[in-house]
């Protein structure tokens, strides 16, 4: 088809020849086999003159559409083996949505500005359960991570109260964990964070008490929200002060306070694969799982978090 058009644009079997890099024989042999192939005569020609038929001139406007659509199809294809074309369904907790997701995000529909984002916020086992069920394909959750995952921490911060801001404590610049004994607390369900909850509450507990929980919600927002409304005090992650809220104050402990962990994770036998099956091959299994995008986020994950640490 392609040998059609370059002689039915020059008219010319050598000059078409010429610039397809063939000799004029060949180029006319192919030109033949395609007339018996299809039982129509595209060409007039005779030693001194190339014609289209009537028959040609049609199939040149079709030949020149099929052939754009081929050189169109096999763009898409190779952009998308390289990552820059596709979807990547990511899932996050709502500490991440305030702190590093954001950042990671833009940096990434910076650089594969056609790759479709899909967004899920699930707590931590229901991450890990869409991850292993290939529902998602990388998350942000909070360590530890019972399943077969791997993964990259990503952000490491403590804690801090938030307080009213007329509380008899927000005179105080550091608390200790004993002046909260008889303060109403707000938290996070336990499902939500067990880890982050256990440290909360073992701390609580080596002060001599246990916290009296009035209200269970998420996300950090709500309970600052709640904080505000005077219901109690929380536990909030570091980064949320920059979320600024009339009417509420954070306080450091003197204590080592809980620390909130973040990583990156995902399923190893994907990001393997995709790295590999080009290389040496691989079976047709192997190749229908491979994820260049994923590949590609998690080396811009990869590159963020350097960027992090050497501003540190």
């Amino acid at each position: 088809m392609r040998y059609f058009v370059a002689v039915a644009q020059a008219l010319h079997f050598g000059r078409a020849a010429e610039q397809l890099g063939i000799t004029q024989p060949v180029l006319s042999d192919q030109i033949r086999r395609l007339e018996t192939l299809l039982g129509v005569q595209l060409l007039y020609r005779t030693k001194r003159v190339v014609q289209l038929t009537e028959p040609g001139r049609i199939f040149l406007t079709d030949a020149l559409r099929v052939l754009s659509q081929t050189e169109t199809a096999i763009t898409t294809v190779q952009r998308a083996a390289q990552g820059k074309l596709g979807k990547l369904a990511i899932g996050y907790t709502g500490p991440a949505l305030y702190t590093v997701l954001p950042e990671i995000l833009r940096l990434f529909r910076d650089r594969y500005p056609e790759v479709e984002l899909s967004l899920h916020e699930y707590c931590t086992p229901e991450q890990e359960a869409a991850l292993l069920a290939d529902e998602l394909q990388v998350g942000f959750l909070h360590p530890p991570i019972d399943a077969p995952l791997q993964q990259h921490e990503v952000l490491c911060e403590p804690m801090v109260v938030a307080l009213p801001e007329n509380h008899p404590l927000a005179n105080q610049a550091i608390l200790s964990i004993k002046d909260l004994a008889q303060e109403p607390f707000i938290l996070f369900p336990q499902a939500v964070g067990p880890n982050l909850y256990g440290q909360i509450m073992t701390l609580c507990t080596q002060a001599g008490f246990s916290p009296k929980v009035v209200q269970e919600v998420t996300p950090q927002p709500t309970m600052i929200g709640l904080v505000a409304a005077r219901i109690g005090i929380a536990f909030v992650s570091m980064s949320m002060q920059s979320i600024t809220r009339p009417g509420v104050v954070y306080r450091s402990l003197q204590e080592a306070s809980p620390i909130l962990k973040l990583v990156v994770a995902w399923k190893e036998s994907l990001r393997e694969t995709s790295r590999t099956t080009s290389a040496n091959g691989g079976d047709r299994s192997a190749q229908d799982r491979s994820s260049p995008v994923l590949d590609n986020f998690l080396q811009v994950v990869d590159e963020w978090s350097q960027q992090v640490e050497a501003l540190q």
